[in-house]
């Protein structure tokens, strides 16, 4: 039939793909065009100001008769292919009545390009049952797919195939095959090609770095690297980041500076991959010299160097300079509406206010980084989930409960399923803020938990105080097939100390090692001895810790001098506070503890003995915090704080708030002042502790009855603890302290915890 039966048939199909592809066919063909056949000056002519449109050019093509010969045929579908629109050029194709080599080559390639391996595959069989031989460029494009979707059978045999036929093999088309043996892990298959090419590029060997850097051969890789004849920039850029990924930052930065000595020229990439070097050893230096050279060299418009740069910054604490570069990215840019302006900038703009909100949390900004996050929201800019997710741990962090369940809004305004990685984030954050509630609502939600999610609410069950509760969900994660990781013991462990399970904790811990075979860590054996310690076994205690060769651990002799202050046994504190302190000398709550003990006791000169060495030393103590959010606003206390806008007002209703307490059996407990003073002295000592102040702020400016929450850095005085107790009894309010330990639920004049922390 010919070329000429090709026109008429497609004339519908070209005038339909003209009316509907005018926009969508402007990109990937800027380029002059310049047809090879006889009615080139007409299509000249029309094309004067500017190339037409594919739909515009195919009709164009078929109404002047270009489409007679297949070279013709072959440079449209070229025309298609470049442009992505392999619908069209799969519909052209089909209508070529006689393919050739080219042609067949020029569709698999366009489909390898956009990743679809199927289709080339099947192509790759249809084009060899017709007849038509494949090329090396063919050969290529196939080679990748395999690649692609570590299909070694089929790779085996077309290369099996091209040796029996004595196909000549290229060094592209090597590589390809080279890649794929890596891709699928055949190391001896693929040194061996390499050994037998005859001709191989700088692009082989960063192939064969880059594949034993992810296996883990570190030293393979370097030896090639080093044994690589010609290095280039990517070669460069191969190692860095490679050794990076392995872990091995150190000599990643040997590298990058071997790589300046030698006069290597620096890409997008290198920039990029030695910012997140700079990042990750939080060299500020290093960053703020490759800042220079990113401006120097005219790369600060890149937006994935910007982003780099940000989150270099806000690593290395140097928020002012991370803000500082974001301020030349228009908000207008990053809007919803925009998005799909461009890919590259917009993308990376979202990264990079994003890093700036993770870099206030990071550095423990959280009201600046929930700040910006607002701005975010605010200003339209699109919230990719990694920000959302780093923000719902900052309100985990901080306590900010409703904060945080507008962010899960946020999640389910946008959209995003509440999968796995995102509610465990939440079920955190609500158990952290107090909310159990809620966190078990989320964890209901989910039809299949995984092992993150049983572990994150039974944590949070721990967390609580609710030992039983945390146990029974174990149990039932047990009963469903669910195998428990090292975290999820850490949880029961951690809720069986609270409560005071002790036969349960030593037996999830001989579990854990006998039946689950993990080796316990740190945070498994502190808390065991927190456990042994709160029931007041302290000789079981200190024979754990021999048996099981963890007396150099700091956290476990602090657990244990915690329970002897508990247990009021003097004594036995002294012996521990010298074992922690042959450890940790420059750990202060070894000596604040154990002064704590002595003045506990009236042991007054011991106290100030203990005092003084920590003075001598230069130890300082972590300053009592607490802090409460009343609507946007967190407002942080430390004891006798006189500094807040509503100071008097706070100090007259506290005055007045002790005694009514006092009348119904409320006393201030003396004994726990660590001074040396008189006992009316004392009283106003300890009734201007930090939490007191958080709490009476919280009752002047909340409605009656609401719950009232408290964040506290430190682990909670009994004195603070009983007041607190008879404050929800005369109020009859809610009121729940978090400390560095756990949450305290405090109703009707009792606590969650049964007096038992």
């Amino acid at each position: 039939m010919g070329y000429r039966g090709l026109g008429l048939r497609s004339m519908k199909y070209a005038n339909l793909v003209c009316q509907v592809s005018v926009i969508n066919y402007r990109i990937g063909n800027t380029a002059p065009f310049h047809p090879p056949w006889h009615h080139s000056c007409s299509l000249l002519h029309s094309m004067a100001k500017g190339p037409p449109p594919l739909g515009a050019l195919h009709a164009l093509f078929i109404k002047n008769a270009s489409l007679q010969t297949l070279s013709s045929v072959n440079h449209l579908l070229n025309l298609y292919v470049k442009s992505f629109s392999m619908g069209h050029a799969q519909k052209l194709f089909e209508e070529i009545p006689q393919k050739n080599t080219q042609t067949w080559t020029i569709l698999i390639s366009g489909f390898a390009r956009v990743g679809s391996s199927q289709v080339v595959f099947n192509l790759f069989r249809e084009m060899q049952t017709k007849g038509a031989c494949p090329n090396q460029y063919t050969l290529s494009s196939v080679f990748k797919c395999c690649s692609l979707d570590n299909n070694l059978q089929l790779g085996k045999g077309i290369h099996a195939w091209m040796l029996r036929n004595g196909v000549d093999v290229d060094v592209v088309l090597g590589n390809s095959i080279l890649d794929l043996y890596l891709k699928c892990k055949v190391f001896e298959y693929a040194e061996r090609l390499f050994e037998l090419m005859n001709e191989r590029d700088v692009v082989s060997w960063n192939i064969m770095i880059g594949a034993y850097l992810r296996a883990g051969d570190v030293e393979k890789s370097i030896d090639m690297f080093r044994n690589l004849p010609d290095k280039d920039v990517v070669s460069w850029n191969t190692i860095i980041d490679g050794l990076m990924q392995c872990g091995y930052e150190r000599r990643s930065l040997e590298l990058l500076y071997c790589m300046v000595q030698c006069g290597s020229e620096f890409s997008a990439v290198s920039f990029s991959t030695a910012l997140i070097l700079a990042s990750s050893l939080s060299l500020e230096e290093l960053g703020s010299q490759l800042h220079g050279m990113v401006l120097k060299f005219g790369f600060d418009s890149d937006g994935f160097i910007r982003s780099s740069l940000v989150e270099m910054y806000c690593k290395c604490g140097r928020m002012d300079k991370a803000s500082i570069i974001l301020r030349d990215v228009p908000l207008d840019f990053l809007r919803k509406g925009n998005v799909g302006v461009t890919f590259k900038e917009p993308k990376a703009g979202i990264v990079s206010w994003g890093s700036l909100v993770s870099g206030y949390i990071w550095n423990g900004k959280y009201e600046d980084g929930l700040k910006t996050f607002r701005l975010m929201v605010r200003e339209l800019v699109v919230v990719d989930i990694r920000t959302v997710t780093t923000v719902i741990s900052a309100c985990a962090n901080v306590g900010i409960l409703e904060f945080g369940r507008h962010m899960h809004a946020h999640i389910q305004k946008i959209g995003h399923k509440i999968d796995a990685y995102v509610g465990s984030s939440l079920i955190d954050m609500y158990s952290k803020s107090g909310s159990l509630d809620d966190a078990w609502m989320v964890f209901r939600q989910i039809n299949e938990p995984n092992v993150v999610l049983w572990t994150s609410m039974i944590s949070g069950c721990a967390l609580h105080g609710q030992g039983r509760q945390a146990i029974g969900l174990f149990e039932e994660m047990l009963n469903q097939g669910v195998i428990p990781n090292e975290i999820t013991f850490l949880g029961v462990l951690n809720a069986c100390s609270h409560a005071g399970l002790l036969e349960e904790g030593s037996k999830y811990f001989r579990m854990m090692t006998d039946a689950c075979y993990i080796n316990p860590g740190v945070e498994h054996f502190t808390s065991m001895v927190d456990l042994y310690g709160r029931a007041g076994l302290l000789i079981e205690t200190k024979n754990f810790i021999f048996e099981n060769g963890i007396s150099h651990l700091t956290s476990v002799w602090k657990s244990f001098l915690s329970s002897c202050r508990l247990h009021k046994n003097v004594e036995m504190g002294k012996w521990v506070s010298k074992m922690l302190l042959q450890v940790a000398p420059s750990d202060p709550e070894a000596y604040i503890l154990l002064s704590n003990m002595c003045a506990s006791n009236h042991r007054w000169n011991e106290a100030a003995s203990v005092r003084s060495i920590m003075h001598e030393r230069g130890v300082k103590k972590r300053p009592g915090q607490s802090w409460i959010q009343i609507k946007d606003q967190i407002h942080t206390f430390v004891m006798g704080d006189r500094s807040h806008p509503q100071d008097k007002e706070i100090y007259s209703y506290l005055d007045i708030l002790i005694g009514r307490l006092k009348e119904i059996g409320y006393f201030l407990d003396v004994k726990l002042v660590m001074q040396d003073v008189e006992e009316e002295q004392g009283e106003v000592l300890i009734s201007h502790h930090s939490e007191k102040l958080a709490v009476v702020f919280g009752i002047i400016n909340t409605a009656n009855r609401s719950p009232i929450r408290i964040i506290k850095n430190l682990r909670i005085c009994t004195d603070c603890h009983n007041f607190i107790k008879y404050a929800s009894q005369l109020l009859d309010r809610a009121i729940i302290v978090r400390d560095i330990h756990r949450f305290h639920h405090f109703k009707h004049g009792s606590c969650s915890c049964g007096d038992y922390w």
